[in-house]
């Protein structure tokens, strides 16, 4: 039966059947390396949703709050990056960081609530 080899650096791998790193060290670099684009990617909206909610959190101390649109961009907030939508029967469409949201109200009004 040939030898096994570590998937990151080469050297003999001894234990059990399907292992496929000397160790831990080899296994989460290898990772590491295997993921670099991806996570780059992920950190950088996960960065900017986080900004976002603390921007909403600031204005928001309450469960519901008006502000302007101004005052939003003046704290550097994206109304790019959201987690998800909600749309009411009325066809009024709330933008939602986890559960702090916006509602755009009409001349650069927002509403900005907390979901309970």
């Amino acid at each position: 039966m040939p030898a096994r080899k570590c998937l990151e650096c080469g050297q003999p791998v001894s234990g059990r059947m399907d292992k496929k790193f000397c160790g831990d060290y080899c296994r989460n670099s290898y990772n590491n390396r295997l993921n670099r684009d991806s996570r780059n990617l992920m950190r950088s909206i996960n960065n900017k949703l986080r900004k976002n909610y603390r921007i909403l959190a600031a204005l928001n101390p309450q469960d519901k709050t008006r502000t302007t649109k101004l005052r939003l961009l003046e704290r550097g907030f994206d109304f790019g990056y959201f987690t998800h939508t909600y749309t009411t029967r009325n066809g009024k469409t709330y933008y939602f960081l986890y559960d702090l949201g916006y509602l755009p109200l009409g001349n650069d009004l927002y509403m900005l609530v907390k979901q309970l």
